[in-house]
């Protein structure tokens, strides 16, 4: 009941997973990321210990779709999930049960991967495979965010829209971006709206922020002080 992208980014490190469904909240079932180890989204009947067993996997040097092929191993359920993944060599790897509801299918290739179930047709994971190759000049959120717009508009979910999520994360141990629409008419539309927002008001402070590289982050007062003034904002800290 989704279709999906998951990308490794090789130039920047990144790797995203972009997700939309007619179901409840998917950015609370479906993306899995770890920096440095790869991208998974775990769809159809989901099953959420799926997506950590597999980058576990990835992070012992398993190759994708061996990764997946060990986790379904002890699901019974098997036959009703889509799962798939990339990981930091640029391989990918999906499996779609055999019991999961037409259309469905997956497109698993270098650097990313697309995969569906109850879908309009094949032509949407065709389009949004061809968006996705052809927007090389976008930024990899953008680009996600474009290539599910085409497999929209060539049919999407068959039942509707109601939710959509956009993670990324790149040397951290948690998302740079984590961005879900939980329940909205328009959730493709909605996700890129906040995506904006994020480009306005989160994205020029991730450099502050603590990170492995700098444990504390940015912590002069009078620096931040001064930053809250430039912006109009009569704001002090306790001293």
């Amino acid at each position: 009941m989704t279709w999906s992208i998951v990308a490794h980014d090789p130039a920047t490190g990144a790797f995203a997973v972009a997700v939309t469904t007619c179901a409840f909240a998917v950015g609370a079932s479906c993306p899995f990321l770890r920096a440095g180890v790869g991208a998974v989204s775990t769809q159809s009947f989901t099953n959420r210990y799926l997506g950590p067993a597999i980058l576990d996997a990835l992070a012992r040097g398993l190759p994708p779709a061996a990764a997946i092929e060990g986790a379904l191993a002890g699901d019974e359920g098997r036959g009703i999930r889509q799962v798939h993944a990339v990981d930091r060599h640029g391989r990918s790897a999906a499996f779609t049960g055999r019991n999961c509801v037409e259309w469905c299918g997956d497109r698993a290739l270098p650097g990313f991967s697309v995969a569906g179930n109850m879908l309009a047709g094949p032509a949407v994971l065709e389009e949004t495979v061809a968006r996705f190759q052809a927007g090389r000049d976008l930024p990899l959120p953008e680009r996600l965010l474009a290539a599910l717009d085409a497999g929209q508009a060539a049919g999407g979910d068959r039942r509707g829209r109601q939710s959509a999520a956009l993670l990324l994360t790149t040397t951290e141990d948690f998302p740079d971006i984590n961005l879900r629409v939980d329940d909205h008419p328009e959730p493709l539309a909605e996700l890129r709206r906040l995506l904006g927002i994020w480009r306005r008001e989160r994205e020029p402070g991730l450099g502050d922020a603590p990170s492995k590289a700098n444990p504390s982050g940015r912590h002069d007062l009078d620096a931040i002080e001064a930053g809250w003034r430039a912006r109009g904002l009569d704001l002090r800290f306790r001293r």
